[in-house]
């Protein structure tokens, strides 16, 4: 539950971070999938990932705009499929949602294209 994963949302990041950094489509498709688990598990967790953003955000940047199809071995839902860029979205969007009022300010400083999901 969330609240035994708040407090060790710091020992968290550094894999976090260098899960992303393989660049390896399938893992980052797992590590989005898991962010996304994380922020929707308890109340106070996509605030307290806010201040790692420049840590985990830049790989998001980078892929942001890939529309690759992540292939049937990984489909994120079985109703449609979803490619990376899509899921990074999606991920974005949980993180404005869930992150408190710097959470938007915080995402599009790290991804200057980002669009905010609450504001409009």
């Amino acid at each position: 539950s969330g609240s035994k994963i708040l407090p060790v949302i710091p020992q968290l990041i550094i894999p976090i971070k260098t899960a992303l950094n393989t660049r390896d489509g399938p893992v980052i498709c797992t590590v989005l999938k898991i962010l996304q688990q994380m922020v929707v598990s308890g109340d106070m967790i996509g605030e307290a990932l806010v201040p790692y953003y420049r840590q985990i955000l830049p790989v998001f940047n980078i892929f942001k705009n890939r529309n690759l199809n992540l292939g049937d071995g990984i489909d994120y839902s079985q109703q449609k499929r979803k490619t990376l860029g899509d899921l990074i979205t999606e991920t974005l969007e949980l993180f404005e949602i869930h992150g408190g009022e710097d959470a938007f300010i915080n995402i599009k400083y790290m991804i200057p294209t980002y669009e905010s999901c609450v504001l409009n």
